[in-house]
């Protein structure tokens, strides 16, 4: 096999998986697409026989059709957000995890929070009899004995 030749063959290798790929990122673009439909459907349904079978009952309001079910879902998410999703928001969400643990071991550094481990040793040993000396020592003061 001559030089060209092994590049043509490995060539047609490379596009034929681009290829593959690409095809199989249409088919989950596609499939994806009708999964989210189907659930936001399925939903949809859900919410518009929940709405019916309780809120008349409970505070006298009327029933709502498939559609304004569906229409309920989406102004919920547009005054509350929610679902989920991550994207841009859960990249902010990460970052300020991340700022907020390390203005946590800042603060605990400062304040020696570390030094909170002898807590119960101390309390054990020392704290409990002073606790009650302070005690004693406030009665007296208020003179209420």
């Amino acid at each position: 096999m001559t030089n060209r030749q092994m590049h043509e063959a490995r060539m047609e290798g490379y596009i034929e998986k681009k290829v593959k790929k690409i095809v199989k990122v249409i088919f989950i673009g596609i499939f994806g697409a009708l999964a989210i439909t189907a659930l936001a459907l399925l939903f949809g349904y859900i919410v518009m026989l929940l709405w019916n079978w309780l809120l008349p009952a409970i505070f006298g309001l009327g029933t709502i059709t498939f559609w304004q079910a569906v229409g309920i879902i989406i102004l919920a998410k547009l005054l509350f957000g929610g679902f989920g999703g991550g994207g841009r928001s859960g990249r902010r969400k990460k970052n300020l995890e991340k700022r907020m643990k390390h203005r946590l071991r800042e603060r605990c550094s400062e304040t020696g929070i570390r030094e909170w481990r002898h807590y119960d040793q101390y309390w054990a040993e020392e704290g409990k009899a002073a606790f009650e000396a302070y005690v004693e020592r406030m009665k007296i003061e208020n003179g209420s004995e």
